[in-house]
């Protein structure tokens, strides 16, 4: 199932309630939460309250990806009831294992993002432990980037690994984050994403449910 995960970084947060309640109606299928924490990528933006403000507001879940530094130690600040994945960046790890088992001790399903440069090959050991693996499709910091073409390749190839006989995983999910529009909507599917994750070209829209209905339209 491909499922569309508008990220509130995009949001106006003086109207982040009204928004989060235009993307349910146009049929979104999570709300993507990106945590940055001015060190390990160059912005900083919110925390556990901002999302902690929409529990109960909204029946959506929460698809949280942490850009930060040292992420354990803020694992549990995002778990809710809500909380469907905790995501975090295989750079920012230094035992990724141990902390994607963390995660699943807390009864939340495991992600791990890959910044652009990254190669695959970091999945080697841990990829039977995510339940998620998202591929950054722009440098991580920034809303409004364009995507790069390069990385439709990485979800390709991980997309790939799915279907071999030796896979135990195959209920895995491959996220895609950065400069997602409707223009490239079709080639992030064809090269194999699940979760579409798109900023200003929903929260953007002059209407943001009949985007949002545009999006999963095409991703049927």
């Amino acid at each position: 199932m491909k499922r569309l995960a508008p990220s509130i970084l995009c949001a106006d947060f003086s109207r982040l309630g009204e928004q989060v309640a235009a993307i349910e109606a146009g049929g979104a299928d999570l709300i993507h939460v990106d945590v940055m924490d001015g060190h390990f990528v160059p912005n900083i933006s919110f925390g556990a309250t901002v999302m902690k403000s929409l529990v109960g507001k909204t029946a959506l879940p929460f698809d949280v990806h942490l850009m930060i530094e040292e992420p354990d130690r803020y694992l549990k600040e995002f778990v809710t009831e809500q909380t469907e994945y905790i995501t975090v960046h295989a750079e920012a790890c230094v035992h990724l294992d141990r902390t994607l088992k963390t995660i699943h001790d807390m009864g939340v399903k495991a992600g791990v993002a890959l910044n652009p440069a990254t190669s695959l090959r970091v999945l080697d050991w841990v990829l039977e432990l995510a339940d998620q693996v998202l591929i950054m499709s722009v440098n991580p910091g920034f809303g409004g980037q364009s995507l790069l073409p390069y990385t439709l390749e990485k979800v390709r190839e991980t997309a790939a690994l799915r279907g071999r006989p030796e896979f135990r995983n195959p209920e895995l999910a491959i996220g895609l984050d950065g400069g997602v529009n409707l223009e490239n909507l079709g080639r992030a599917l064809e090269a194999g994403a699940d979760i579409l994750v798109a900023g200003n070209s929903v929260f953007k829209a002059a209407d943001i449910p009949a985007r949002c209905r545009e999006f999963k339209a095409r991703m049927i």
